[in-house]
């Protein structure tokens, strides 16, 4: 398992960045702009780990700008833990069999989220490119919010 990010939902993106760069001291160093969905990833460092996080995929904060205006509450701001894994079927099937309620599916053999006791979102990716896509977990609905 590798550790990718934390992600954080921000409502001024301009603050923000002002905050987590100019402030914070943290480097821009991936953007992405989703036209359809309507939001932005900025994905930012740590001074120095810049070469090492588009490299290593070092740990970074995701800053998610949803381009319509909406006010969190109740920790919504906080996204949730991204770690990539080797097999996501596998652990998918370890955490059910723990109990654990896999609140988003991998269905399309690349992501799936669940949620820890204390309620954090975990988003699971799978490393090197989407697996095929498999039953169960094909036709399994979202349980939950994820």
């Amino acid at each position: 398992m590798e550790y990718l990010h934390t992600m954080v939902r921000v409502g001024d993106l301009q603050a923000s960045l002002h905050f987590y760069c100019d402030l914070l001291g943290l480097k821009e160093v991936r953007r992405t702009n989703n036209e359809k969905g309507r939001f932005s990833l900025i994905f930012l460092a740590a001074p120095g780990d810049e070469a090492r996080a588009t490299e290593t995929k070092s740990p970074l904060v995701e800053l998610t700008h949803n381009w319509d205006a909406q006010e969190y509450k109740g920790g919504r701001n906080f996204g949730h833990l991204a770690y990539a894994v080797d097999d996501i079927y596998a652990l998918c099937a370890t955490l059910m069999a723990g109990g654990v309620t896999i609140n988003r599916p991998p269905r399309d053999g690349h992501m799936a989220f669940v949620r820890s006791p204390d309620g954090i979102s975990i988003e699971l990716l799978q490393k090197g490119g989407a697996l095929a896509p498999a039953e169960p977990w094909a036709s399994m609905a979202n349980t939950g919010e994820w």
